[in-house]
């Protein structure tokens, strides 16, 4: 334990050293530089927009993939984080304009005219802008084929894209709005009260877990990168700072395991499961919800929900081939354990399973931090948490963190190859079936979060015909691994 104190004292030391030798050599004569001067003052200033992946009041704390960023880049330099969030683009840049923030870090996409009147740090992201409609109408496959009004947020994020095209479309023409932040056009589109709008691939990736039935017709652009963007007026010792902070994430895996959190589980897209998930939520789980409530103990009841869902769609009757059964799935011997009399009974399927879950992860070990050791312990409910610690010691083997999920999730799928297997201790398994189950839940209880967190929004009817959507859903899941987020510092 001294030795890790030392270990990460010194590493803080030579931050603080690196961080030195950055303003000195970024400083002009006689003048104080920006990093100089927060570090003074001890305060970095920060604007973002409100949303979803940049930056929202969570039921505890502030959440967002962009203020997770900021708050590390906060602890990086030593001080204290203040956060300037804006409803509007054009509020946001004018604070940066007249320098009453130090930078703005907002999914903002480096564009050739942002470029020339801005500064940007290292690229960490890319994504697409994707043409949205509602599935069911005709999908336009390009600009050519739109049968209907297109509407879009009133700011350059979204303006520019379609400027773009005006050169190569010169009947183009679109309507905006300043009144809609852009879930709220993506929930319009999905309710069919709006034609078109489109969206950047990290949201839509989002919203399609609440929404199933928006589609992607085309993307508008090709990858664009995302990076923190700074006055051009400021000088390089920021800049130096970010490529310093950024590229320390990449190399620990720090940004990787950001970025999973936030959208690992979201990024593949089943149209069919998300639509009968949405369905059970309104037809079977209020049937069921005081049970997972009462039974969740000092679990989420969402989250004990979604594995219930994943296990048996909240059927309490169902039945696998492999004779676990139940509305929580429960093996003859874990039922045992948890003394429930009948597998079959809801209540009581339900109370074992929490509890079974609940033991699961108190023998998680305790140095794996949330929510890992809740993704770690998911795949133990799934493959058992034998073939859970065989995965964690070929992840350590092969040079991986087996604390992170990240990391153990990448080999799972190892233990279905006998040149790992057979030197496990519990031997085969089907670890790429725990990965998808442990994402699967993941959707379901973001969704149920969602869901609750909004339950007076007016519920979106899904059509129930059968939609011919196979050959759209492929074309759209090409286009979407087109867009998967990538590192790029």
């Amino acid at each position: 334990m001294i030795l890790l104190f030392f270990k990460k004292r010194a590493l803080r030391l030579t931050s603080i050293v690196t961080l030195l030798l950055l303003i000195s050599s970024c400083q002009p004569e006689g003048n104080t530089t920006v990093l100089s001067r927060i570090i003074d003052d001890g305060v970095i200033k920060v604007g973002s927009i409100y949303g979803r992946t940049t930056y929202y009041n969570g039921p505890i704390t502030q959440e967002g993939f962009e203020y997770e960023l900021m708050q590390g880049f906060a602890e990086y330099l030593e001080v204290k984080l203040e956060v300037y969030p804006y409803y509007s683009y054009a509020e946001l840049i004018d604070q940066l304009d007249k320098k009453r923030v130090d930078v703005l870090a907002a999914n903002i996409t480096m564009t050739e005219a942002r470029k020339k009147a801005y500064k940007f740090g290292p690229a960490y992201q890319t994504l697409n802008f994707e043409l949205v409609y509602q599935k069911g109408k005709d999908r336009p496959r390009n600009i050519d084929e739109l049968d209907g009004a297109l509407t879009i947020i009133a700011n350059d994020l979204y303006r520019e894209p379609l400027q773009a095209k005006v050169e190569e479309f010169n009947d183009l023409k679109w309507e905006e709005t300043a009144e809609k932040d852009i879930e709220e056009l993506l929930e319009m589109v999905a309710a069919g009260e709006l034609d078109y709008t489109i969206s950047d691939s990290n949201i839509l990736a989002v919203a399609r877990r609440r929404y199933p039935n928006l589609g992607i017709g085309f993307s508008i652009t090709d990858s664009l990168k995302i990076a923190w963007m700074l006055n051009k007026d400021t000088d390089d010792s920021l800049r130096a700072a970010l490529l310093e902070y950024f590229g320390s994430i990449q190399a620990s895996g720090k940004l990787a395991v950001l970025e999973d959190k936030y959208f690992g589980h979201v990024r593949s897209f089943d149209f069919v499961d998300t639509r009968a998930f949405m369905r059970a939520v309104k037809s079977k789980l209020p049937v069921y919800k005081e049970m997972f409530v009462t039974h969740s103990g000092e679990l989420d009841w969402r989250l004990l929900a979604a594995i219930a869902y994943q296990e048996s769609h909240w059927n309490p009757k169902a039945i696998s081939p492999t004779g676990v059964r139940g509305m929580m799935m429960l093996t003859q011997a874990a039922a045992k354990d948890m003394k429930v009399q009948k597998r079959t009974d809801a209540e009581q399927s339900i109370s074992g399973g929490s509890r079974y879950f609940a033991s699961l992860l108190a023998r998680i070990p305790a140095r794996i931090q949330s929510p890992d050791r809740v993704w770690m312990a998911l795949a133990a409910y799934n493959i058992g948490l034998g073939h859970l610690e065989d995965a964690r010691k070929i992840t350590e083997k092969l040079g991986y963190n087996p604390d992170l999920w990240i990391d153990v999730k990448k080999h799972l799928p190892l233990l279905r190859q006998k040149k790992y297997y057979k030197f496990t201790r519990y031997g085969y398994a089907r670890g790429n079936e725990a990965v998808n189950y442990v994402d699967n839940i993941r959707r379901y209880y973001d969704s149920l979060l969602w869901l609750e967190k909004n339950q007076d929004t007016p519920s979106l009817s899904i059509p129930d015909d059968e939609l011919e959507l196979d050959s759209d859903i492929d074309d759209e899941q090409a286009i979407m691994e087109q867009s998967e987020t990538t590192e790029n510092s």
